[in-house]
């Protein structure tokens, strides 16, 4: 298993706590060059982060901060919202023993590790574990490894289509994710593809049964309501509901033959919290996935390629 993790999995390991319980175990770290994880308490007029190591305390100087910041590609932002978050770095100096003086770290030398001997080596199909660092109405940013970012697309969060990220994931929310593409050195990550096939969410279900869905969107001809992030089905139209509704529905019939669930009204709830997403695919790999059934003449599938 790789030593890079996204940022927050380090802090309160035992290792880690380990390492920093005293100025010797500290020195060990250093000739190691072991990857830590620290609170930032502040982040200086320069953008210059400090870290409490124990009874130490270190700094991340701006140009240590992270990978561009020396040729001015990072923006300020990056390094303002650290403060009462984890960071990982490596000591990169540290006075004598009796000397005043910071530990200097570097942020920027675990990222660099972090692409050379974990990112460069994942192929599409991969699936890794990520952390939800921010979200925007195109996608959800996470955290790959070591503070470095990648994106899943709106449209990858699940089959079920949605009107904005935080109405799948949430900021801080640990995932898994396949790797979807590593066009132009650039990963892009898939979430939908570890939520189950249609038939896998359908088998929840049976006909007769009323359950809780979201509206995901009114039209003309019906409702479209998600009873799981990958399956959705259709209602008789009613001017009664607004997307991203809480509804109890009944379950008229499933059809797998033509991916159709066949829903009726019941009522309209208070909106519910939002269920922890299912994980069925647990595996380190795919090269192949098709959510239609087999029965069914329409295909959705995902094949990946470098």
């Amino acid at each position: 298993m790789s030593e890079y993790c996204f940022e927050g999995k380090l802090w309160q390991s035992a290792a880690n706590q380990a390492a920093m319980s005293s100025f010797a175990a500290l020195e060990e770290a250093y000739k190691k060059q072991t990857v830590l994880e620290g609170i930032c308490y502040m982040c200086d007029a320069m953008q210059n982060l400090h870290v409490r190591l124990g009874e130490y305390e270190g700094i991340i100087e701006r140009n240590e901060g992270a990978l561009g910041a020396e040729s001015g590609q990072i923006k300020d932002i990056a390094f303002i919202s650290k403060v009462g978050k984890p960071v990982q770095f490596v000591i990169s100096q540290i006075p004598r023993k009796g000397e005043e003086g910071c530990l200097q770290l570097s942020r920027k030398a675990v990222q660099q590790r972090c692409r050379q001997e974990y990112i460069a080596a994942l192929r599409a199909g991969d699936v890794i574990p990520v952390k939800v660092t921010h979200l925007e109405r195109f996608g959800a940013f996470v955290d790959i490894g070591a503070g470095i970012n990648s994106l899943i697309p709106i449209d990858m969060l699940s089959v079920s289509r949605i009107a904005h990220p935080s109405q799948r994931v949430s900021e801080g929310e640990q995932l898994h994710c396949a790797v979807r593409s590593k066009a132009g050195g650039k990963i892009t990550l898939s979430l939908r593809e570890l939520l189950g096939t249609w038939e896998e969410n359908a088998a929840r279900f049976e006909a007769g049964q009323t359950v809780k869905g979201i509206v995901r969107s009114v039209e003309s001809y019906g409702i479209f309501i998600e009873l799981t992030p990958n399956l959705a089905g259709l209602a008789e139209y009613s001017e009664a509901v607004e997307p991203s509704q809480a509804v109890s529905v009944y379950i008229k019939s499933i059809i797998p033959e033509k991916m159709k669930i066949k829903l009726s009204l019941i009522d309209v709830l208070e909106q519910a919290e939002k269920a922890p997403l299912q994980r069925f695919f647990t595996g380190k790999h795919m090269d192949y996935w098709r959510y239609s059934p087999e029965i069914c003449s329409k295909r959705i599938e995902t094949i990946f390629e470098d």
